[in-house]
This record gives C-alpha cells, structure tokens and sequence, in this order.
C-alpha cells in the first residue's frame, strides 16, 4: 500500500504505511477502554497506588490510550533503528523503517549472511525493546504517586516494550527470534540449509499462533501468524533465487542486442498492438537513428483510446527515463534493479554506454529453471561456485 515518509533517523527515512493509520486509532481505542482493569493490574503487580477512578473517568482513558499507542509505536521504532544501527556498523544500507498494520520493518539492500553478524543485528532490536522497558519503569518509579497518568503510561509501556522483546524472540522466522535460529544453524551448515531449516521451525510457531488466535477470537494475532508463514516461505525463495545466479553476470542470460525485436519512434500505436499481438512481445526499445530513445511497453500503450490508436505514436507514449545496467553486473543486482523500480525489463550496456541487449523477467525465469535443473543433476547437494555450468546453454 502507499506509504508517506514522515521525517529520517541517522539518515534512515521513516515510512508509515496506509495500514498504520488503520491500526493505530484501534490500538488507542483497544488500550483507552482497558484502562481501569490495566491500572488494577499495574497496582497488584507493582503496587503502583494508581486510583482507578482517577483514570477511568470522563476522556481520561482516550486520551491514556492514545499517548500510550503513540509511546508504543515509537518503541516500536527504536526496535527497528536498533537493528539498523547494527547493520549500519557492518557496512549494509538500510532503505527504510516502515509502521505498518503489524508493527515495524527495516528494509535492507542486503541481509547479513555472516552468522555473527546476523546474530547481532537480529538480537540489537529486542535489547533495545528491553532497555526502553526498564526506562519507562525508572521513569514510571521515579514519577510522584499523585501523578497517576504518567504512572500508568510509563508502567503500561514498560509491560509492552519487555512483551515487544519476548514476543519477538519466539523462533518464528523471519521474526527476530527466527533470525537468531537461523545463524546458530548456519554456524555448522550452508547458509541455505540453515534458512530452510529456520523457515520450518517459523512456519510451525506460525500455525501454532494461528491455532491460537483462531480458538481466542485474536485477528491481530491471527494475522501475525499469516505474516510468519508467508515470510518464511518467501525467505526460502529468496535464497534459492541468491544461490542459483550467485556468479551469473548479466551478459551471460541476457537478450543480445543482434537478437532484439525494436520499434521506431513514429510506429502507430495500432501498429505496436498488432506486432506485440502476432510476436507475442510486451516490450519494445524504440530505436532511432541507431540510439535508443525510450521504452516502450503494453501498460504503455494500455491507457490510449481505441479511436486515437491510429494517430498516436510510440514516441508520444514511451517511457524515456532509462534504466540500464552493465553487462558484466551480477544478475541478482539487475534483479534488484528490476524489483526497486517495478519494470519488467531493463536496459544492458557495455564500458562505453553501447547498447548490447535487454535482460528482461522472461530471461530471469528461463535462465533460473535451467540452471537449477542443471544444479538437481549434479552429484551431491552442492550449491553453484561461479559462472553458469559450461555445458547448459542459457540460450537457444
């Protein structure tokens, strides 16, 4: 869903997504309408000497549950910025930290492969949680008894941050907990086979939750539970995909530039339909003079009005902010570059800027089913070394 970036830490843009403003109006409402049962809680656990009445009375509870669902969602981000600093130290890029419908993500260009140090960016998050639990306990011991407001924010947030570390050490991976599983296993195994093994163990807490929210009537929790098992399940296909090209460059799957099919800026759109209907193309460079001018491609010409087809032109409705990338570039890094800017196919060139061909989700899915049926064939359950194997064509 669109998100809107609400300001930067350390240089870490700081997202919200359309989810969070879902769901923080109902973590206020949901904390303002237990507020007199908390307080009683808070009073038998730590003898906080809070007047229920105090609290409970007239907008008091709206007011404590929107402060408190606002402290929580900014642990929240400190959980994230703790696991960001980590990274940080180890030299990985960190795009953002996203509030969403289920809490907070931090985007990586790159997860840490090194066991230790995922261990320490995995465990960096909740630390933090647990240190913010015991400053909102000092702070809510620290506060006059008569002050019953503040002591029930401070003490409710200590609950929740301390909650925040534990529930997130549970081995449910891609959670905390399940990237902590992951690099003790891959001490002892491939970084693989100890993904794969994680992403078991995650998806099993997954139906468990699940199991659990379904008998307690618990959509949030319920939800959680979805979140586990299709992460877990899209981590395993993330490095399937990261140990089949690992050394492919791009030149090596890659369309050739003597091999590519493309149009002329003056081509009709009707003329363009027809072509992309009997070549069975969705995208096209537009060549002129030799250079290349745009691209073109049928979302491109999707939006144009039947009655105008014969009259508009390609070059009216190509997409000329390039995207390209070197030909001896790794596939995975093109295959970013594809996946951040949401295009099918993108543009190859040599040294120079010369135009060599077009790696395209078509070339991505051919090569990757051949090289991983060429890996099955292989003796033993060894991952690729570097290249693609010398006897598997990627190209007819």
């Amino acid at each position: 869903m669109r998100r809107f970036r609400i300001g930067s830490i350390l240089g870490i843009p700081i997202q919200v997504d359309l989810t969070f403003l879902l769901v923080l109006p109902l973590f206020a409402y949901l904390i303002g309408s237990q507020v007199e049962p908390t307080a009683a809680f808070l009073n038998a656990l730590w003898d906080a000497g809070i007047e229920t009445e105090a609290v409970s009375a007239g907008a008091t509870p709206w007011l404590l549950g929107t402060v408190a669902a606002l402290g929580l969602f900014a642990g929240v981000v400190l959980h994230e910025l703790g696991h960001s600093v980590v990274a940080l130290q180890f030299g990985y890029v960190i795009e953002s930290i996203t509030l969403w419908i289920l809490g907070g993500i931090a985007s990586f260009t790159e997860m840490p492969e090194r066991w230790r140090q995922e261990l320490l960016v995995a465990v960096a998050g909740p630390l933090v949680s647990v240190l913010l639990g015991i400053g909102c306990y000092v702070g809510f011991r620290s506060l006059p008894e008569s002050f019953y407001a503040g002591r029930f924010v401070l003490g409710y947030l200590a609950l929740l941050n301390v909650g925040l570390a534990a529930f997130n050490l549970l081995p449910g991976f891609p959670m905390d907990g399940g990237r902590v599983l992951r690099a003790l296993l891959a001490r002892t195994r491939t970084y693989r086979r100890a993904t794969e093994l994680a992403a078991t163990v995650g998806k099993g807490v997954a139906l468990l939750l699940g199991l659990l929210g379904l008998v307690s009537f618990n959509v949030i929790l319920i939800g959680v539970a979805f979140f586990i098992y299709i992460g877990a399940s899209s981590e395993v296909r993330q490095q399937l995909v990261k140990a089949t090209f690992e050394g492919v460059t791009v030149r090596e799957i890659m369309t050739p530039a003597a091999e590519l099919d493309t149009v002329a800026p003056g081509t009709t759109v009707a003329d363009l339909l027809e072509r992309m209907f009997r070549q069975r193309h969705v995208g096209y460079p537009v060549v002129e003079d030799g250079d290349v001018v745009g691209m073109v491609t049928l979302s491109d010409v999707s939006d144009v009005s039947p009655v105008e087809r014969g009259v508009v032109t390609v070059g009216e409705v190509m997409e000329t902010d390039l995207k390209t990338v070197p030909a001896d570039a790794d596939v995975l890094d093109a295959l970013s570059e594809l996946q951040r800017n949401g295009i099918g196919r993108v543009l190859v060139t040599d040294e120079g800027g010369g135009l060599v061909g077009v790696l395209t989700r078509t070339d991505l899915m051919r090569a990757f089913t051949i090289i991983s049926r060429s890996a099955d064939t292989d003796e033993g359950d060894a991952p690729l070394a570097t290249g693609t194997p010398s006897s598997v064509p990627l190209r007819k």
